[in-house]
């Protein structure tokens, strides 16, 4: 796997995997609403310095979580199509409290069309599925 880091911090990592043309972005620690924000804007600011049309997006480093996907998330994801992205594969950390909820939110989004799972090889076969 041909990879090159665009984000390295202590509680996000974001790589380009040249082979399957799309970020890799690997969440690690303890996360709160603030923290998620900032490095979902990381995000952004890879997707437009690397544009592609796809995100692994793992969070199973994740050791707790005490986000909501709230209208600023909406938003986040607005952008992040408009940079160019149709595809997230989000894998949830181990205790995610609010993934009902979340999973329920992600369904009325239609752009991009994102599909959670519960570990990376499933997250890794779907994303190499979509066109």
């Amino acid at each position: 796997m041909q990879s090159s880091f665009l984000v390295d911090t202590p509680g996000l990592v974001i790589s380009y995997d040249a082979d399957n043309a799309w970020l890799y972005c690997d969440w690690r620690g303890a996360h709160d609403q603030d923290s998620s924000q900032s490095a979902c804007l990381l995000m952004l600011e890879a997707l437009r310095t690397q544009p592609c049309r796809k995100i692994l997006n793992d969070n199973s480093g994740v050791t707790r979580q005490t986000m909501q996907l709230s209208l600023w998330g909406v938003w986040w994801l607005e952008e992040m199509t408009k940079a160019g992205l149709e595809y997230v594969a989000w894998v949830f950390p181990r205790d995610f409290a609010t993934r009902v909820h979340t999973e329920q939110a992600l369904a009325q989004i239609a752009r991009p069309v994102v599909s959670s799972f519960d570990d990376v090889a499933s997250a890794y076969l779907w994303l190499r599925r979509q066109a």
